[in-house]
């Protein structure tokens, strides 16, 4: 039995809260808990929001500021040396990088820079996406599914970013170095709508549903790729990591060379930290065989070292002396032993989801999704070494890092037979 409380009257049935009637008999049903994926409305009236044009360019001002003060902070302790150190000097520094980091070349006097740091490159896109997840929050278009809020919000990101572009390109401009605005502006415009792209479509949930209609063995081919092509770049890394600890000392002569104290000797080691991911990449291409250039005319294959003279960066210092032999010919198998080892977890996992359905796992699906894992590593692992290589300056420093073409060929070929022997191994000695 029910107490009511002189501060609590029983209200009676078909009365809601406000005392108006509501034609019901019976209890006044509650509200129900509104789920966290639809859209934000109140009382069947949506809330009241932030214009597009200021949530877009808040999201994209918070994006590239983050992106940026890195950059100013490493740069600036570049700079602190007994008469190079100053806060403009340092800010305009600062927008170079930054612009650098997204791929716009910077004209200077020894020749164009276009070499692009790949670690800034993450963090930038890292903040694209969130200003993509965020304008589209602002938009109350979570969890709707529907591609057009998306594609307005990169739109406007992507906008509001190519202005920011411009302007940075138009103050960094000094006597030494130029930049053109309007290409900083149309390359800022087009990463950051790509960038923005994913965070929102994510936002809306569309690419959960339209994964869920992509046949199984086209997304387990993909998975099998994405697998093979980021064990490779690992392996890379780590490969790269080892030669510059054992050319440490070298590195630690260069760096000590510059002569600018504690703290320039700190930020040339924080911009050589942000060109890490590119050595990484180049080494995966050294691995598989096609190698990379540190110049015109120059060539680092595991069957041939053929340099000039190098630049006084501290990455340079782990390159190999000559051609590999005895074990160091072992490196050569990494590859293969990555599409393998790619092959062996798809299979693993193809046949565990056999045995759930009681139904025999065929040769024929198998060997076909492993071969398709192939292409994928190889369009992955070129990517990244068409966007880890550039200029550093001209004449013969011109060209530097791998060709695209020539990896995305060879990952293709090494992880779809590595992949397929894997897969194969795995099946014929898994007993059904």
């Amino acid at each position: 039995m029910t107490s009511v409380t002189p501060d609590q009257p029983r209200r009676p049935a078909g009365v809601d809260p406000d005392d108006r009637p509501t034609g019901r008999t019976g209890p006044v049903p509650r509200p129900r808990p509104r789920r966290p994926d639809a859209p934000d409305r109140a009382d069947g009236r949506r809330r009241q929001r932030a214009p597009l044009a200021v949530a877009a360019g808040v999201a994209a001002g918070w994006a590239a500021l983050t992106s940026y003060l890195p950059v100013v902070v490493v740069l600036g302790l570049m700079q602190l040396s007994e008469d190079a150190a100053s806060v403009p000097g340092a800010l305009r520094a600062g927008l170079a990088g930054w612009l650098l980091g997204h791929g716009v070349p910077l004209d200077t006097g020894a020749g164009p820079l276009g070499l692009t740091p790949l670690a800034l490159t993450a963090l930038v896109v890292w903040r694209l996406t969130r200003a993509g997840v965020h304008t589209t929050r602002a938009l109350g278009a979570r969890g709707t599914r529907e591609v057009r809020p998306a594609l307005v919000a990169a739109g406007a990101v992507g906008l509001g970013y190519a202005l920011l572009g411009v302007l940075a390109a138009a103050a960094a401009g000094t006597d030494g170095m130029r930049l053109h605005p309007a290409r900083a502006g149309m390359t800022l415009g087009l990463v950051g709508v790509a960038a923005a792209l994913v965070g929102a479509l994510r936002t809306t949930g569309l690419p959960d549903g339209l994964l869920r209609r992509v046949p199984a063995a086209l997304h387990d081919g993909v998975r099998t790729g994405l697998v093979a092509g980021l064990l490779l770049t690992g392996a890379g890394a780590g490969a790269a990591g080892l030669a510059i600890a054992t050319g440490g000392g070298d590195a630690a002569d260069m760096i000590g060379a510059y002569r600018t104290g504690v703290a320039g000797q700190a930020g040339i080691t924080l911009v050589s930290l942000a060109y890490a991911p590119n050595a990484a990449i180049w080494a995966t291409s050294y691995l598989l065989g096609p190698g990379f250039a540190v110049g015109t005319d120059t060539a680092v294959r595991t069957s041939e070292v053929s340099v000039g003279a190098l630049p006084a960066v501290p990455l340079l210092a782990g390159l190999p002396r000559g051609p590999v032999d005895g074990f160091g010919a072992l490196l050569l198998a990494v590859p293969v032993l990555i599409g393998m080892a790619a092959g062996w977890l798809l299979a693993r996992r193809l046949l565990r989801s056999a045995a759930d359905d009681r139904t025999p796992l065929a040769w024929g699906p198998l060997l076909g999704t492993a071969v398709l894992a192939g292409p994928v590593a190889g369009l992955l692992v070129g990517a990244a070494a068409a966007v880890s290589g550039g200029s550093l300056g001209g004449g013969r420093l011109a060209e530097v890092g791998p060709v695209a073409w020539q990896v995305t060929a060879v990952t293709s070929a090494v992880v779809a037979v590595g992949a397929l022997l894997g897969a194969a191994a795995s099946r014929a000695f898994t007993r059904p």
